[in-house]
């Protein structure tokens, strides 16, 4: 008699109805088109990650729906920030020296004009800077919140309101209106005109391009006399001619960031650093990187450092023999040469007498308002972009730097500009930051990624060739 059968279940009939995938089965991936998606979005932010900003936006909303406490303290606070405004209005009617309850941050210049002085602009001023203050109370870290999206929100909060700010609305700037009374609007249509002329500039792909800006290279700026003395696919190397009878005997390497031109150091001669030293009576070396094009996609950090780097200590040696070297790191070169130096130290290599940063980062826990741009999803948007690129566009990491002084780089030039019809007097930094370089994508993914998100380097986490280096003091011989 046969026995009766199980029941089973219905996952497992499940199970034996559908055998497992293999390999041939899958599905094809569609990671292409998703990367193609955000490629496309970031073309639009330039580079700035929606979600990167939204996501600080509804951890701090979330944060402060569920606590009722910190919204009573900014009821509170509004409701103070209130009456000082109407205490101060009322007594400005009948005094002309009521002191004002609020003051703009140090460094802010918007309302040095004394023309802010006189009523009403002075009220509105003063309203301004009161709803600054409560925002940036409204912003601050929540218990529980991710403390890098508090900082974002901050920033973000007060950047919107700057952009809304009296200084910048003509008919609420009395700087403006006077000069527009006076000039009967004819600066009004000179700053229109200078609008249209940088809109064109700006569509056209012109600006920034180091064309028409009064500076010559070689004649205003970079105009130290030297010459190339070795070159490679990355970058060339520039021995600056002596300026006096006797030179020192060590010769000094600086290595500036592939981020900019390397003639940042080399401007007009009262601004020169290089012309300085070989007045000095040292023999300078300089490296001019390579900008980059989507050819390029694929050069690393490491490429850099052994292109960079090595290749110009090798190309020194072999034009001053027997004599150490003195380097200098200047921004991101000085991130790079201490990551030559270290592994330099840790293969026995003693060529490097001294090493000097200026304006280097080794260590990334604390980068300061740049980390606000740069977390894990800001970076993948990134990455998507210049996958598609080959390379981050110069306009796009001219966005970020904008963004962080605003006040200053964008707002204030555009009321001297459009609204009182002013052109910005031309200066030779101004000419260089407008003659910018790329970033190949696959370095600045290793860049970002290792040492911004990761601090490596700081962290004895870096590999050079397979092996770590680590940045240490070394202890004093006995």
């Amino acid at each position: 008699m046969d026995k009766p059968m199980k029941p089973r279940s219905a996952a497992a009939l499940a199970r034996r109805a559908a055998p497992p995938l293999t390999p041939l089965m899958r599905p094809q991936s569609f990671e292409t088109v998703d990367r193609t998606a955000r490629a496309t979005a970031a073309r639009f932010t330039h580079g700035v990650s929606p979600h990167a900003q939204l996501s600080a936006w509804f951890d701090w909303a979330g944060h402060l729906a569920r606590a009722p406490g910190r919204q009573l303290e900014l009821a509170a606070e509004a409701f103070a920030a209130t009456t000082r405004l109407a205490h101060f209005g009322l007594r400005n009617l009948v005094s002309d020296h009521a002191e004002r309850p609020f003051a703009p941050e140090p460094g802010d210049h918007r309302f040095d004009d004394p023309a802010w002085g006189a009523f009403p602009y002075l009220f509105i001023e003063q309203a301004f800077l009161a709803q600054r203050q409560w925002w940036a109370s409204a912003t601050r870290d929540l218990r529980g919140m991710r403390p890098n999206d508090a900082a974002r929100v901050s920033f973000l909060a007060l950047k919107y309101l700057d952009a809304v700010s009296p200084s910048n609305i003509p008919w609420l700037n009395p700087v403006v209106l006077d000069r527009t009374q006076r000039e009967g609007g004819a600066n009004l249509l000179r700053g229109f005109d200078h609008f249209i002329e940088d809109f064109l500039d700006v569509a056209a792909q012109t600006k920034g391009n180091g064309e028409g800006d009064g500076f010559v290279l070689g004649a205003d700026v970079a105009a130290t006399p030297g010459e190339v003395v070795y070159r490679n696919h990355l970058m060339e190397l520039i021995q600056y001619s002596p300026a006096t009878e006797k030179v020192c005997a060590e010769p000094l390497l600086i290595v500036p960031a592939w981020i900019m031109k390397y003639y940042v150091l080399d401007l007009a001669a009262h601004h020169s650093l290089v012309r300085y030293l070989v007045e000095r009576g040292f023999t300078v070396f300089m490296i001019s990187w390579r900008n980059p094009t989507a050819e390029d996609r694929d050069i690393s950090l490491n490429d850099y450092r052994t292109q960079g780097v090595m290749a110009a200590l090798d190309a020194i040696t072999a034009i001053v023999s027997g004599r150490k070297i003195h380097a200098v790191g200047y921004c991101l070169g000085g991130t790079l040469l201490s990551i030559a130096a270290a592994t330099m130290a840790r293969d026995g290599d003693d060529r490097l007498a001294s090493v000097t940063l200026l304006a280097s980062q080794t260590d990334f826990s604390e980068p300061g308002d740049l980390m606000l741009f740069v977390d894990w999803a800001q970076v993948a948007f990134l990455e998507d972009m210049m996958w598609d690129q080959g390379y981050l566009d110069t306009h796009q990491m001219a966005g970020v730097f904008m963004a962080l002084r605003s006040n200053e780089l964008f707002w204030a030039r555009a009321v001297k500009e459009y609204l009182l019809g002013e052109r910005e007097r031309q200066t030779d930094l101004m000419a260089w930051s407008e003659d910018q370089t790329r970033m190949p994508y696959r370095m600045h993914s290793e860049y970002l990624r290792g040492l911004f998100l990761e601090n490596r380097l700081t962290a004895g986490r870096f590999a050079v060739e397979n092996e770590v280096i680590a940045l240490s003091v070394c202890p004093k011989k006995s």
